[in-house]
């Protein structure tokens, strides 16, 4: 079995269930953190939504710089500006993701991808392993903050692993 086929199902299932908290983003409140040091609403739901097209890169190129020299940030940050915007980008981040990776052979996944802040090395793993931390662990991680935004906000939290406490057909 090819290396992409073991982590396609996972993929696929991690983004649905993004999708679905992604839905569910107030488009009346997009400045709201729960803290002075916390991401805004707008930021976070537009972080969850550029997420999957940092790992495109990481399967095309053998490494990327969020602070190259003599330059700022190489990309812009996403920020949502509305429920349909962030639902596009997320799609259209989504698909190329999987499309991507749905051809990707052993040996890409295989090689080694490097992510540096400057001259300083981030982290170096396999691109596998890439799609696992920088993809589906961190989005798992941002969608559960996500979650808790929402419940902050009296925004109905939907099921994820298992029921949540707005969607529990055993209630």
């Amino acid at each position: 079995m090819a290396l992409r086929d073991t982590i396609l199902p996972e993929f696929d299932h991690e983004m649905a269930t993004t999708r679905r908290t992604l839905e569910r983003v107030p488009e009346d409140n997009p400045d709201w953190k729960p803290h002075e040091k916390s991401m805004t609403m707008a930021r976070l739901a537009g972080h969850l939504a550029e997420l999957p097209s940092f790992v495109v890169t990481a399967l095309r190129d053998d490494s990327f710089n969020i602070r190259p020299a003599g330059g700022g940030p190489t990309r812009q940050p996403l920020v949502m500006t509305s429920r349909k915007q962030l639902l596009e980008a997320f799609d259209k981040n989504v698909t190329e993701l999987r499309t991507t990776l749905s051809s990707a052979s052993d040996e890409t996944l295989l090689k080694t991808w490097t992510l540096f802040a400057g001259d300083k090395t981030i982290f170096s793993a396999p691109r596998i392993g890439v799609i696992r931390s920088f993809c589906l662990n961190h989005v798992i991680h941002h969608r559960a903050q996500l979650g808790v935004y929402l419940r902050l906000n009296n925004v109905p939290v939907p099921s994820v692993y298992g029921p949540s406490a707005d969607e529990n057909p055993f209630l």
